[in-house]
């Protein structure tokens, strides 16, 4: 596993042993930047990202390493968050994130009523907890962590749906590759 593009490129990433962590695919990492970035390399520049069920912290150092101000790390096994913190000082990043040992929804509650606001959220939890897309969708669409312009991403399983709409938040996109997908939601349009 490497970091795709950006300041840190082709720098190597370690994950941990066996099926405990499932990273997201390099390829699958470059498509969704590739989307993100859509030709403008400085489009993530400054912007605030929160990776939720981080595991390696992949996809956050990949924001970083193209410029991102800030990204919250969210992960809640003891090991995986201490991945993280290897990763990012193995790269020499000692500012720019925070590294919050806990469950996501729990983060999300607490950080969506009154905290930052982000520009991106990447969740991809285990495959096997379906139920964790719609409660975290769900929280999500509650809470005051977006912005109209916000993202949110979820990398899922292709034959899994996580769903559409979740209150005010919408899926607009969904990209395939392979045996993943990517879906795209923003706010709604208000009337």
């Amino acid at each position: 596993m490497r970091v795709i593009a950006g300041k840190f490129r082709s720098r190597r990433l370690q994950s941990l042993p066996g099926l405990e962590l499932r990273p997201s695919a390099d390829r699958l990492r470059e498509t969704l930047f590739n989307v993100l970035t859509a030709g403008n390399p400085a489009a993530l520049e400054g912007t605030v990202w929160f990776d939720l069920y981080a595991g390696t912290g992949a996809v956050g150092i990949e924001a970083m390493s193209r410029g991102a101000a800030m990204v919250h790390f969210v992960e809640s096994s003891d090991r995986a968050a201490q991945l993280i913190k290897q990763n990012l000082a193995s790269l020499g990043i000692g500012t720019g994130f925070q590294i919050l040992k806990q469950d996501s929804n729990r983060t999300l509650r607490g950080f969506g009523f009154g905290g930052p606001v982000a520009d991106f959220i990447f969740l991809d939890p285990p495959y096997d907890m379906e139920e964790a897309y719609r409660q975290t969708l769900e929280t999500l669409a509650k809470s005051r962590l977006l912005k109209r312009e916000s993202l949110v991403i979820a990398e899922h399983q292709k034959k899994f749906e996580p769903g559409d709409v979740f209150g005010s938040l919408r899926r607009h996109r969904k990209l395939v590759q392979g045996d993943a997908a990517l879906s795209f939601y923003r706010l709604a349009p208000s009337t």
